[in-house]
């Protein structure tokens, strides 16, 4: 269906890469990516280690410098522009493990958080516990004492409170116990129901699967499949296989 929205074209994809390479120095890790997050969408980038999946989230959210190709956002050609305006172009970015400054108490991090944008600290904190009760109960503790779990729940209410327009998460679930991967998982289930486009990195490939609506899959700096959920299972075994081997 066609948007009735003058302003807005809902048909231009949160994110896309054309002919996309990049890497570090003389190093090239992506080779000739082309790729689309639709509006709205949740895409699962999978693949093994040293597949590029990281590099290519970095790509998005400007810590890497394309050296080729093309970056968009929202159909703005962003080659080159900084992390900063990355940002205030509406697009969030939650690192692998490190989304939250560890010196800092829970509060001070939400604090930070306020930068991103024009939310009074009392409504961000009311957000922010509303989603992850337990920070409520740790919020004068420092971010480094915290558990694994809740130092990702810290992180994740960057999204939260930002209302990005694109998310871009990486390796949420990393060193967690299952029970609190399914309840991150969820919460990205709440942002994606919000209309947020999200381009997320997993290995943990069935939370990844439940959420996302398309996956796309990497080896060696290329994707080797795109599709739905269900119809690329066979194709994700084969390349964590084909890298073992």
């Amino acid at each position: 269906m066609q948007s009735t929205d003058a302003f807005v074209d809902l048909s231009t994809p949160a994110l896309e890469f054309r002919g996309l390479h990049a890497g570090y120095g003389k190093v090239e890790v992506l080779h000739g990516i082309d790729m689309i997050v639709p509006r709205g969408s949740v895409v699962a980038l999978m693949g093994p280690n040293g597949a590029g999946k990281t590099t290519l989230l970095n790509v998005a959210a400007g810590f890497v410098r394309p050296t080729a190709g093309c970056v968009h956002v929202s159909g703005v050609h962003a080659n080159g522009i900084s992390p900063d305006r990355f940002a205030r172009a509406g697009v969030c970015s939650i690192p692998e493990g490190r989304g939250a400054f560890p010196n800092l108490t829970v509060r001070e991090n939400l604090k930070v958080f306020t930068h991103a944008g024009e939310r009074p600290l009392d409504e961000v904190e009311e957000t922010a516990y509303d989603v992850f009760p337990r920070l409520s109960e740790r919020r004068h503790q420092l971010a480094g004492t915290l558990s694994g779990g809740e130092r990702q729940m810290l992180s994740m209410c960057r999204a939260f409170i930002s209302d990005p327009a694109l998310l871009l998460l990486d390796e949420i679930s990393m060193g967690l116990a299952p029970i609190i991967v399914d309840e991150l998982y969820e919460k990205v289930g709440e942002l994606a129901s919000q209309g947020i486009a999200i381009l997320l990195v997993e290995q943990f490939a069935t939370a990844a699967m439940r959420v996302a609506e398309y996956a796309v899959i990497m080896r060696q700096g290329r994707i080797t499949t795109v599709g739905e959920p269900d119809d690329v299972a066979n194709d994700l075994t084969a390349a964590y296989l084909g890298a073992m081997a």
